[in-house]
């Protein structure tokens, strides 16, 4: 089965922004959803955005990718990679909870229309593979 990594940027609505209780609800929601469609990831939200990674088969990915959109939490979602993988980065996570490192903030508080953005999304990624491997 082929696998595909999508990282994606959204504006955090509401309560969710800032609140811990509906982010534990959507955290507790996604790692049930993510185990029954055979999803991995992380999830990381600063200063009212989230930042999220998703691993898994085209077609589940599709179907989350569908709920994001048409959840009202989100508002400007914008998928910043979407590409094939040969092996996923995160096996263990279902739906890891971070909190974003001081790189992730860094890009978060950037102009992302520049076109550098996927070489630097990669490189987030890539080091958000040791933060969750401290997590465990």
């Amino acid at each position: 089965m082929a696998l595909f990594r999508i990282v994606y940027v959204s504006e955090a609505t509401g309560s969710v922004g800032s609140g811990l209780m509906p982010l534990i609800d959507i955290i507790g929601v996604s790692e049930q959803n993510n185990r029954r469609d055979h999803l991995t990831g992380v999830l990381m939200r600063h200063d009212g955005r989230f930042f999220q990674v998703l691993e898994g088969a085209r077609p589940d990915l599709n179907r989350v990718m569908a709920r994001v959109s048409n959840d009202r939490r989100h508002d400007n979602l914008r998928t910043l990679s979407d590409q094939p993988i040969s092996e996923r980065l995160f096996p263990a996570w279902a739906m890891a909870r971070l909190e974003a490192t001081p790189e992730v903030e860094a890009f978060l508080a950037t102009d992302m229309t520049q076109a550098d953005v996927p070489a630097e999304v990669d490189r987030l990624v890539a080091g958000l593979v040791q933060t969750t491997a401290d997590a465990v």
